[in-house]
C-alpha cells in the first residue's frame, strides 16, 4: 500500500469535548490556518498522535508560540497526517515534500 495523506480534520479544542484523531506510529503532519490555509506546523514524528496533541498542550516550543494564553484561544485550525512505517521514511517524506513545495514556490514567483 502506497501512503498517502489523510483528509483534513478540524483541529480538535478541548473545551469543546472534541478528540484528535490520528494514527499512533511514524509519520509527517501538517496543521494550517482553517481560514487563511497558511501552514502553521509540519514535522516527521515517530507518533503523529503524541506529535500532534502536544502542539497545544505539550512541549514549549509550540506553547511558546501562544505564550501563556489559554488553548482554547487557539486559532481554528485544520490538520493532516502521512503515516509511514518508521521515522527514517517519515523524515524521507518530509524532505521530498519540503523540495516539491519550494520546486513549486520558485516556479510561481
Amino acid at each position: 500500500m502506497v501512503p498517502t495523506w489523510s483528509e483534513w480534520k478540524r483541529y480538535p479544542k478541548a473545551a469543546r469535548g472534541e478528540k484528535l484523531e490520528a494514527p499512533i506510529g511514524p509519520g509527517v503532519f501538517e496543521v494550517r490556518h482553517t481560514s487563511s490555509g497558511a501552514l502553521f506546523a509540519f514535522e516527521a514524528v515517530d507518533n503523529l498522535a503524541h506529535a500532534l496533541s502536544s502542539i497545544t498542550s505539550g512541549p514549549k516550543s509550540f506553547a511558546s508560540w501562544f505564550g501563556k494564553r489559554d488553548p482554547a484561544a487557539l486559532p481554528d485550525l485544520e490538520y493532516r497526517t502521512y503515516a509511514t512505517s518508521t521515522r527514517e521514511d517519515a523524515k524521507v517524506a518530509a524532505e521530498r515534500m519540503i523540495g516539491r513545495r519550494e520546486a513549486y514556490m520558485n516556479h510561481v514567483a
